[in-house]
């Protein structure tokens, strides 16, 4: 990415949505751990809107992701009604800001202030994760309540492996993967072949937002989901995506955002009591079980190989790139056993 002052682009976006609205002072607040930027517009002494501009993955994607997680927002019921952080209308659309040369191609939009109560302990306790994984099951069937309404979305999980494979056979692809290339594949296919096994039609498809660190959400006193932001790896699919992210949550050591992703933390004891207490609430079946591991798979190919360079700072790109080929890829095969997990939840 070249040289690009991103705070003036974020002050022409602004200006391009409501341009007798002046800024007092624009503050970058992004987590430093990627490539998105985050700022906090301030209005007036006690009014202010966040901008989220970024430039990886496509525009399309984007704008049409944050327009189905604007519906979602507006017409999931209580208790989440006020969950999601919304994002700034412009006659009745959502509004995004598109700055494109022929060096960068960036993408603006704003967000309303949301409220933030309660953030989880970086290391759970037993009850806090049965609570956790009762509370995520309340949510997600919430969110399958509402899916019909949504404005349908165009990426899907097939979708993004296939680009995958499209950029490995591009000069860029054979270069930035090069030494790589045949294990890349290798995995593409596995991960079509296994899933095309498992009876999708069975398998929940709500609105997923896959990055469940604790930095991303809050819960209220009572230990209800209160507010969620951050949505980067947003999608439509299967509901098992975002499981990967709440072992993480609720492992032994805890959410650091440690970035490194082992497949092994979803068979540990503190995942199961989490994993039998949404069972309880939002009963699993056997497929999808099943798909917890090509959901791992899927997020190692998409989102630290594909994206990786794009989404992670270089510095956590590169690791985590190298990572997968010598520990993530292999241990898929290894760390995991569905059957565990079958037996413990009496499938």
């Amino acid at each position: 990415m070249h040289f690009i002052d991103f705070s003036t682009i974020i002050e022409e976006a602004w200006n391009a949505y409501s341009p007798d609205t002046p800024t007092t002072d624009i503050t970058d607040i992004s987590a430093r751990v990627s490539t998105n930027h985050v700022y906090k517009i301030n209005l007036s002494p006690r009014k202010f809107v966040i901008g989220k501009l970024s430039y990886f993955g496509k525009f399309e994607h984007f704008k049409e992701d944050h327009t189905i997680i604007n519906k979602l927002g507006s017409i999931l019921p209580p208790p989440y009604k006020k969950v999601l952080a919304r994002s700034l209308t412009k006659d009745n659309k959502l509004f995004t800001y598109r700055y494109k040369n022929e060096n960068v191609d960036i993408w603006v939009v704003f967000y309303k202030p949301v409220k933030i109560k309660q953030s989880l302990p970086r290391r759970l306790s037993r009850e806090q994760i049965v609570n956790l994984g009762t509370e995520v099951a309340n949510f997600h069937k919430a969110c399958l309540e509402v899916t019909p309404k949504l404005p349908l979305s165009s990426k899907t999980l097939q979708s993004d492996i296939d680009h995958l494979l499209e950029i490995l056979e591009t000069d860029y692809g054979k270069y930035e993967h090069r030494g790589h290339i045949e294990i890349i594949k290798n995995q593409c296919y596995i991960f079509k072949e296994n899933v095309a096994k498992l009876n999708q039609d069975a398998m929940v498809d709500i609105p997923v937002f896959v990055d469940w660190n604790i930095g991303n959400f809050s819960l209220s006193d009572e230990g209800r989901i209160f507010s969620r932001w951050d949505y980067d790896w947003f999608r439509i699919s299967f509901r098992v995506l975002d499981f990967y992210f709440f072992s993480r949550v609720v492992s032994e050591i805890g959410d650091r955002t440690i970035f490194t992703y082992n497949i092994e933390i979803m068979q540990h004891e503190r995942f199961l009591l989490f994993l039998k207490a949404y069972h309880k609430v939002f009963p699993l079946k056997v497929c999808e079980i099943k798909m917890l591991k090509e959901a791992y798979r899927f997020f190692i190919l998409n989102y630290v190989i594909k994206d990786g360079r794009y989404f992670f700072h270089e510095i956590y790109a590169s690791r985590l790139q190298s990572e997968a080929f010598k520990y993530y890829f292999p241990s898929i095969e290894t760390g995991f056993d569905e059957n565990k997990l079958i037996k413990e939840l009496n499938l």
